[in-house]
């Protein structure tokens, strides 16, 4: 058991991968035992899960820095950029980088039958190259490797920006209200279950975002708005909400409550401080990221060896760390990475 941040977490030594899947902390895993024990005796009803979504909804909007009318609830990223996707133009033109995790861009795809494209470029040609699109979906940081996109360029490039901050809120202060869409799923450094997502909608956005799984939990009274036409759909961001996966909402609004409360700029200096750490130990550059690709020959097999739980992304290892991680992973990273003679 480790302590961090005032939570108690169960994580093994050596585990790197939070850019897969976040571990939760205590008061999380027992929220979530909670829920589960009333289910199995029947003690749950439907509405008791609204509160926990609305919690969670509040608490994300403030991590990314909107107001949570702004904010619907989904389950997976795609799912609530098809939302975009769906509601942009005909022959809209977007542009995003190359190697950009898919969640992003192919819901944009799935939209050639209408003349909408797609461009990859190279990462530090975005910001140049954004002008000459209609809009950009790229994510914060990077799935693959951990870079951080250049928010102030794409901010003043005058193109609509799709952020998905999946990889980034959590460990990244970020004030993310100018953007106008802010996609991010839960279950990764928000340490939740699998099945929360949300999505920011800008004001100036939302005539292009269409509710195309318009559902009773998207009405003005969810409950009032389970049968019967006409079409009456909430006023504000809730529009476009998709049903709540339950569970996956109890275990968000206990975890991404007590994130709101943290320093997160403590936070990411402590999630950066040991990755960059580990750089340091290999004598490569720091990268200013909690997430880190290492094209070290062998690495791959020598950490898994070594009992390091990572991923292998785009070809290479992927090292992810959290505010649950110590010195000691860092140490034992690199006994595995460092050259034995």
């Amino acid at each position: 058991m480790r302590a961090a941040f005032g939570e108690n977490f169960a994580v093994p030594p050596g585990y790197l991968n939070t850019a897969s899947i976040g571990v939760p902390p205590g008061v999380v895993a027992d929220a979530l035992d909670k829920a589960v024990r009333r289910w199995r005796t029947g003690a749950n009803s439907a509405p008791e899960f609204d509160e926990p979504t609305a919690v969670a909804r509040g608490a994300w909007a403030r991590l990314v820095g909107v107001d949570s009318a702004r904010v619907a609830v989904g389950a997976s990223v795609s799912q609530l950029i098809a939302l975009v996707a769906a509601g942009i133009p005909d022959g809209t033109r977007v542009v995003t980088v190359g190697s950009e995790f898919t969640s992003a861009t192919f819901p944009f795809a799935a939209q050639a039958h209408r003349g909408v494209t797609v461009t990859e470029v190279a990462p530090a040609d975005l910001v140049a190259r954004a002008p000459e699109f209609d809009l950009v979906t790229v994510s914060v940081v990077q799935s693959a490797n951990g870079a951080i996109a250049d928010l102030d360029g794409l901010r003043d490039s005058g193109t609509r920006v799709l952020l998905d901050a999946t990889q980034a809120v959590g460990w990244l202060p970020l004030d993310l209200g100018w953007a106008d869409w802010v996609v991010g799923a839960g279950y990764k450094w928000l340490m939740s279950p699998r099945g929360s997502a949300w999505l920011a909608i800008h004001p100036d956005a939302a005539t292009l975002t269409r509710p195309i799984a318009a559902n009773w939990y998207a009405g003005d009274d969810p409950w009032d708005t389970v049968y019967g036409l006409p079409l009456r759909l909430a006023p504000d961001a809730r529009a476009y909400d998709l049903a709540p996966v339950w569970f996956a909402q109890v275990g968000a609004a206990a975890a991404v409550t007590w994130l709101t409360g943290l320093d997160m700029a403590a936070v990411r200096d402590h999630c950066v401080g040991l990755a960059d750490g580990l750089l340091a130990g290999l004598d490569l550059a720091p990268r200013g990221s909690a997430i880190v690709a290492l094209d070290v020959p062998g690495a791959a097999d020598r950490l898994t060896a070594a009992g390091i739980r990572c991923a292998i992304r785009a070809g290479l290892p992927r090292l992810s760390f959290h505010l649950y991680n110590t010195p000691d992973d860092v140490d034992l990273a690199l006994d595995a990475l460092r050259d034995r003679g």
